[in-house]
């Protein structure tokens, strides 16, 4: 299967989702508001939409990156992939704990909105590891060339998983502030890109379905047109 439909299905979960948390800030408009005073005291609300715009809009980047690396989808691709966004499109939910949670007079205790928020991103970097680990398993069958480093990268990209989960347990110890900047942390580690770069010099033969694969000179084609030497020097 193709993976233009999957990938225009994920970008449209990723925009609702982006989208929805601004939802959070319209009550706002309901309060009485008199002055810039006034407006600066919903604070909370304003921090937790940027963080978790951001957050989303970092998610949908790795996400780009990562289906890049693709020629085409099987089942279970689809099915993990279905798994993430379900957790990315309901970020708005814990984004509004958070912000209820730092308000003047909160609803929700701070400890139940960063463990809610830590688990669900606990969730969802479970689902990108593991959508990316198959995706490096089944390279050669799914992927549009093979992928330099697999292992490298899945360390990489799953590490973000560990600062997800010293977060959670900070805030169920009673260290919501250091969670909160725990999981900023990692957002930040996200920016960058942990994945192999798909436009890159394919590092041998192409995966199953691509030009050139089982031809016996693709090796060395591939190997011309990255510039590397086909053997030895001679001398």
């Amino acid at each position: 299967m193709e993976t233009r439909r999957a990938e225009s299905f994920s970008d449209g979960v990723f925009a609702v989702a982006i989208t929805v948390l601004v939802f959070n800030l319209l009550p706002i408009a309901d309060k009485p508001i008199g002055s810039y005073q006034d407006l600066a005291r919903f604070w909370p609300q304003y921090s937790a939409y940027v963080v978790s715009f951001l957050t989303i809009g970092i998610m949908w980047l790795n996400h780009h990156t990562l289906v890049a690396q693709l020629a085409k989808v099987d089942r279970i691709t689809l099915v993990i992939n279905t798994f993430l966004l379900m957790g990315v499109v309901a970020v708005p939910f814990p984004t509004a704990l958070i912000a209820e949670s730092l308000s003047a007079h909160p609803n929700v205790t701070p400890q139940v909105a960063t463990v809610t928020y830590g688990l669900l991103l606990i969730g969802i970097s479970i689902a990108y590891s593991g959508m990316w680990m198959y995706v490096a398993a089944n390279q050669a069958r799914l992927g549009n060339r093979r992928i330099r480093t697999p292992v490298e990268a899945t360390i990489r990209f799953s590490a973000g998983l560990l600062g997800y989960v010293a977060g959670t347990l900070s805030a169920l110890f009673g260290a919501s502030d250091a969670a909160l900047v725990i999981y900023a942390a990692v957002a930040v580690y996200y920016l960058f890109d942990h994945l192999p770069d798909p436009a890159e010099g394919d590092v041998g033969q192409p995966a199953a379905g691509q030009p050139g694969a089982g031809q016996p000179g693709a090796v060395a084609d591939a190997d011309a047109a990255a510039g590397h030497d086909a053997g030895p020097p001679a001398g």
